[in-house]
């Protein structure tokens, strides 16, 4: 089978680079022919001409419908995949695509078909739904990009791609990641028969020991961001200055971080490779403390296939990935004195972090392995074409 993925990549590295990079190496494992169609944010991240003119070209750009068209009629494949379209490629090339005769997936990684910013958190740091229901003038009035010109742009784009109808009208598969993403886009009118779950694909590690290491850190592992929960995190360690805790991730947005941080958390940066395997295998727990609702957060499986115990808020995509106490641990969202509680009682039981650990790892392998994921996607292929 011939896959084009279209895709806007990012500024900056993120899980759904990593989820792109992920499945398309997943098809051509397996024999498939894959071709990527991208543009990259970095075009225009630093020029005041380029922001200007992402304002329109997410709502329509000629010249990328022509590309698609182009790539189109050479690759001739039987499927295209998109990823993320904005701000280079926008809504007016799916259309495009289905008049070529061509099949449309859509791999929905966020929630930004009815929310701007894509997290449904707001500028003051609560969850947020007001943009569902086609009210995206909430975005804009709550100035939830922290920038008017940026909520204002997201906010139109989003007005846009209702209102033409050509995401919802002519894509003919929506993938989300998870159930709880499955619900609420049915709530917004998508029908269910149009939507597949597909989970993501863990990063390729060298597998951790048979033998059970216990680990030593409490560890977070991912962007550091209000969003993700960064600062329960260091409110959980000033309150727990005994117990060692760590932060991988790259924290240039808040350089001045680790300076104001409690002296029991150690910063170990961006890390990849060995580096970041040698992290999961530190870690005697691993908090997920995301206060967004999350595509799927890939920390949770990576974490679970190294058999380390994870923690995390019952907020959004993690409660359809663990079951309470069975292969992980939930916390009420928002809540630091339960997530310190938590992690004090996990930490100084062995036995329920090993328990947690294992039946984490067995899990994960039955359901989120790389080859189960591949044949839920293969069914999805050859479901359309």
């Amino acid at each position: 089978m011939k896959i084009l993925f279209i895709h806007n990549k990012y500024a900056k590295m993120s899980g759904e680079e990593q989820s792109v990079i992920n499945l398309t190496q997943l098809l051509e494992r397996h024999g498939h022919t894959v071709e990527l169609l991208t543009r990259s944010s970095e075009e225009i991240s630093d020029s005041l001409s380029g922001k200007i003119k992402s304002f329109f070209t997410g709502i329509h750009n000629p010249c990328a419908v022509k590309a698609v068209r182009k790539k189109i009629m050479d690759f001739k494949p039987d499927v295209v995949q998109i990823q993320n379209l904005y701000p280079l490629f926008s809504p007016s090339i799916i259309p495009v695509i289905k008049k070529m005769g061509v099949p449309v997936v859509m791999r929905c990684p966020n929630y930004r078909l009815f929310c701007p910013n894509g997290l449904c958190y707001d500028a003051n740091g609560h969850i947020c739904e007001q943009c569902f229901g086609g009210n995206e003038w909430n975005c804009f009035k709550k100035n939830c990009l922290e920038s008017r010109v940026k909520s204002l742009g997201y906010t139109v784009r989003n007005i846009a791609a209702r209102v033409t109808g050509r995401i919802l009208n002519h894509v003919d598969t929506f993938i989300v990641q998870t159930d709880f993403q499955r619900r609420k886009f049915i709530q917004q009118g998508i029908q269910e028969s149009k939507l597949a779950i597909l989970p993501g694909v863990a990063p390729q590690m060298d597998p951790p020991p048979e033998k059970w290491p216990v680990g030593n850190t409490v560890t977070y592992i991912g962007r550091v961001s209000a969003e993700k929960g960064i600062f329960d995190f260091l409110k959980a360690a000033e309150k727990l200055p005994m117990i060692p805790f760590a932060v991988a991730g790259s924290y240039e947005d808040f350089q001045d971080l680790p300076q104001k941080a409690p002296n029991n958390v150690k910063w170990l940066g961006f890390l990849r490779g060995d580096a970041l395997r040698q992290a999961y295998l530190d870690a005697r727990i691993v908090v997920v403390p995301s206060r967004c609702y999350e595509g799927f957060p890939n920390v949770i499986v990576t974490a679970m296939m190294m058999k380390r115990p994870v923690l995390a808020t019952d907020l959004g995509a993690a409660s359809s990935i663990i079951t309470h106490d069975i292969d992980g641990r939930l916390f009420p969202f928002d809540n630091i004195d339960v997530l310190t509680s938590s992690i004090s009682e996990l930490y100084n039981d062995e036995a329920s972090c090993r328990r947690l650990a294992l039946k984490g790892h067995e899990s994960a392998a039955i359901r989120f392995s790389a080859e189960s994921v591949y044949q839920t996607l293969l069914g999805i292929y050859q479901k359309l074409v």
